[in-house]
């Protein structure tokens, strides 16, 4: 008779009451997988190990302080804060560029760095790709502008005669935008700098 699996989010509530073998089961059921993806990213076996045992640590103390949602699968958070943390890893040692959290910050400033190079092209695609999807969180004349500057590549005089707007009321979008982009990755704590 085949034993029957427990899921995930069932060993998740179980240790958030207090049962602690059933960390270890999901310790053990994706180990490998979170080792391996850790792996692919930074080649080394050492490292890998410590970005791993990292990302557990956090699991453990997002899980005690009761911060954990069900919105997605267990696997697939894990393997977000072990992606945070190998990019994080990549910025510390000043392979990626770092980026102080002032209010001056411009995460697009990220993205137009060509000095970047091929082995941390994964972090900037990843960046490109979360940044798109907050642009969508803007209010719609904010996010014109933004797309219009930095993905048409726009100067604010040409944003103007496209939109129908001064180039103030432009440049006052633009600096709306990016402060609500700075909020927007603030409340959801999405690591896009140190």
């Amino acid at each position: 008779m085949k034993k029957s699996v427990i899921a995930d989010s069932v060993l998740v509530s179980k240790y958030i009451s207090g049962d602690e073998k059933s960390l270890e089961v999901l310790f053990k059921r994706h180990k490998q997988r979170i080792y391996s993806f850790i792996y692919s990213k930074v080649y080394d076996r050492d490292l890998s190990e410590d970005i791993f045992q990292d990302t557990f640590i956090k699991v453990i103390k997002t899980l005690k302080l009761g911060n954990y949602n069900e919105e997605g699968k267990f696997i697939s958070w894990v393997t977000r804060i072990a992606h945070n943390l190998v990019i994080d890893h990549f910025r510390k040692n000043k392979r990626i560029p770092k980026f102080e959290n002032s209010h001056d910050f411009d995460i697009f400033s990220v993205l137009k760095n060509s000095d970047i190079d091929i082995e941390n092209q994964m972090i900037k695609n990843q960046i490109h790709s979360e940044v798109k999807k907050l642009i969508n969180f803007l209010p719609n004349d904010q996010k014109e502008v933004l797309v219009y500057r930095y993905y048409n590549d726009l100067s604010f005089k040409e944003i103007s005669e496209k939109t129908g707007v001064s180039i103030n009321t432009s440049l006052g979008r633009m600096r709306y935008a990016l402060i609500n982009l700075r909020n927007i990755i603030k409340n959801k704590n999405i690591s896009l700098t140190n």
